[in-house]
């Protein structure tokens, strides 16, 4: 291949490897992802610096409805992080009332995600859809603990064979819907998409008994890749699932 051949040939493997690598944009951020840029057609139009920061949102935009596939271990007895972002409580807290798990304090884990975490949420274990129940409320801070009974939530409740568990979808301070991607009886694999919230929120996981805890405080969390408990009563083995 000639020289002048190497160099034009450049530009078009450096666009197919950033297209093979690039995560895909979930359905819910087209409308969005569009109007950024429509609107960055138009501001560049008027005066090309606003063009320019437009154009940094619209990509920023894109990055925030990313949906990258994510690779689950499939072993009954781990629990696996619904959310990207920060654990900012691992520890007994007393649950909403509407999941139905009782008075007495259970083991959570909350992961905090910011406006540059991936926002698609996921299954924590495999399961059956119980009781899905949205609950209205307040956008404050989805850092602070009175978050989880203040902001308006989604509470997902999970029924598996070693327990049940809690799925909270949590608003933040921006945020302004939380949507639900499944429905009451169907059956969740671990790690499949169950919804997702714009933006910037928070994932409450509520733990049965016989779960444990093995992330700590200010660790970060992969939705669908990180184990965020173990169950002792599980022992099946089963292969990685790619999703």
């Amino acid at each position: 291949m000639s020289a002048r051949a190497v160099l034009k040939s450049r530009p078009m493997n450096l666009f197919n490897s950033i297209r093979r690598n690039a995560a895909p944009i979930h359905p819910e951020g087209y409308l969005f992802v569009a109007g950024f840029a429509v609107a960055t057609l138009i501001l560049w139009w008027i005066w090309s610096p606003l063009g320019w920061l437009s154009l940094i949102a619209t990509l920023w935009c894109a990055f925030f409805f990313r949906d990258p596939a994510r690779v689950t271990p499939q072993r009954s007895d781990l629990v696996i992080a619904p959310a990207d972002g920060i654990v900012r409580f691992a520890g007994f807290a007393a649950s909403p009332p509407e999941l139905g798990l009782g008075m007495a304090p259970v083991q959570r884990v909350s992961i905090f995600m910011s406006v540059l975490d991936c926002h698609v949420n996921r299954a924590p274990i495999e399961g059956r859809v119980e009781r899905i129940v949205y609950h209205p409320g307040l956008f404050l801070n989805a850092d602070l603990d009175k978050a989880s009974e203040d902001n308006e939530r989604n509470s997902i409740l999970i029924s598996a064979p070693c327990g049940r568990f809690g799925v909270v979808q949590i608003a933040g301070l921006i945020a302004r819907r939380i949507v639900c991607f499944t429905h009451e009886g169907a059956h969740l694999a671990a790690g499949e998409r169950i919804g997702l919230i714009r933006f910037g929120s928070r994932v409450d996981v509520y733990l049965p008994p016989s779960a444990q805890i093995v992330v700590g405080f200010d660790s970060r969390a992969v939705a669908g890749e990180t184990v965020i408990a173990q169950i002792s009563t599980a022992t099946e083995t089963r292969p990685f699932l790619r999703s």
